[in-house]
């Protein structure tokens, strides 16, 4: 009977291993992310991203592409999201196919996290340098801290040629040119390697007896006196005092062959200067807002006053993301994400020129797919079901004047 448990044991414990060997061993690959899971209130009422430009679709492994554009800071933060005091600018990929060479917001270098002001406009543009050979969606973020990631616009870029031959080379303080893909591998291979023999060894010595079922047994049985021999407590105060002492050797290896070091920088960046945006001269007001279910609008009821110069149509209603354009009177040509772009979702009522000095109300109908596709109807079942965006408005010689609208919205399930 005994001999029978031992093996049921062992062959227990090696499918334990086995199966979590191919766990460890089946890593799928990821081309895009979950942006679509993402809470609508958060993309809408939080960084709203725009005027965003990749500078290539295809690059070569070595070669860089940057991202840039203008993000802004919605005034009216959800309550439920910690403020954007301590943010990092990041750029969302699968893993690391490309790597960051600099980031800026304004004119100033950003390796760390910064403060963020509610209501304000940041420009800002990436440096990637490309690594692994794919097609890979790459992504705006922010990453705010107690509040998580907050992704924006992904668009496919394209990486050719062989990872092979990559190479991140720079010069340290110290004047050494290093090669950061392999610099120090062989010690990390090194330390793995002996860690994973000690904790082989522990198993070994521990599994050498039946482990799981007969332990079991005499636990339940309250015979916990022989399961651990004095032989037993000796090994293990063995593999103790030589665990202590690996790791005060590598320290003092460590210290004596990089005797100068510093630390990883981890502070805040405060005084970000915000983008001076042109003078608005438009005042909207939302007097209602809906969404239909049925046919995945959105509809608002503006009253907009032109208090500027020129007249003005609105071309442009940018929300999460997604932006719904009139083409009548504006047209994108910057190569934006096509599933994000719907270029005649957006109709006005009346979107013949507003006069300087004209108060006039319209109905405002946002209307394609992307509302189901990216999950935005998802708002209308929320605590607190608000909207959020931003409205471009045009004047004849196509200037631009950005308004940001918020609001309740209802739902229409008819």
């Amino acid at each position: 009977m005994k001999t029978i448990k031992d093996k049921v044991a062992k062959l227990s414990f090696v499918a334990l291993l086995m199966t979590l060997s191919a766990a460890m061993l089946y890593t799928p690959t990821a081309s895009a992310h979950g942006e679509k899971s993402q809470a609508a209130f958060m993309r809408m009422r939080t960084i709203h991203w725009f005027d965003l430009n990749w500078s290539k679709p295809v690059v070569e492994v070595n070669e860089t592409m940057e991202i840039s554009g203008k993000f802004h800071v919605f005034a009216g933060w959800p309550e439920t999201v910690d403020k954007p005091e301590v943010s990092f600018l990041n750029i969302g990929i699968p893993g690391p196919v490309f790597i960051r060479a600099g980031s800026w917001i304004g004119d100033q270098l950003v390796p760390r996290s910064v403060t963020l002001e509610l209501g304000e406009t940041y420009s800002f543009r990436v440096l990637l340098k490309a690594r692994r050979p794919g097609e890979w969606h790459v992504h705006t973020m922010m990453n705010v801290e107690g509040g998580g990631p907050i992704i924006g616009p992904g668009k496919f870029v394209t990486i050719t040629g062989t990872m092979g031959s990559f190479t991140n080379e720079l010069t340290t303080l110290t004047g050494q040119t290093i090669d950061l893909e392999t610099w120090g591998l062989s010690n990390i291979y090194f330390w793995h390697g002996l860690w994973y023999l000690v904790g082989v060894a522990w198993l070994v010595y521990w599994c050498r007896r039946p482990v799981f079922i007969p332990r079991h047994l005499a636990v339940s049985a309250g015979k916990l006196d022989g399961l651990i021999t004095d032989g037993d407590k000796k090994v293990a105060i063995i593999f103790f005092v030589g665990t202590i002492g690996l790791v005060l050797f590598g320290m003092g290896q460590a210290n004596s062959k990089y005797p100068v070091t510093t630390p990883l920088q981890a502070g805040l960046m405060r005084g970000m200067v915000p983008l001076e945006m042109p003078e608005v001269s438009i005042n909207v007001k939302v007097e209602e807002a809906s969404y239909r279910v049925p046919g995945r609008a959105m509809q608002m009821t503006l009253t907009i006053t032109n208090n500027g110069d020129s007249a003005v149509r609105l071309g442009e209603f940018n929300t999460a993301s997604v932006r719904f354009l009139d083409p009548e009177v504006y047209q994108d040509d910057s190569g934006y994400p096509a599933d994000l772009l719907a270029d005649a979702g957006l109709s006005v009522s009346d979107n013949s020129p507003i006069q300087p000095g004209e108060t006039r109300t319209i109905e405002v109908t946002a209307s394609d797919a992307a509302w189901e596709v990216y999950r935005l109807s998802d708002l209308i079942y929320d605590p607190d079901s608000r909207f959020a965006g931003l409205l471009f408005f045009f004047d004849e010689n196509g200037n631009r004047q950005m308004v940001m609208v918020d609001a309740p919205l209802i739902p229409v399930f008819i």
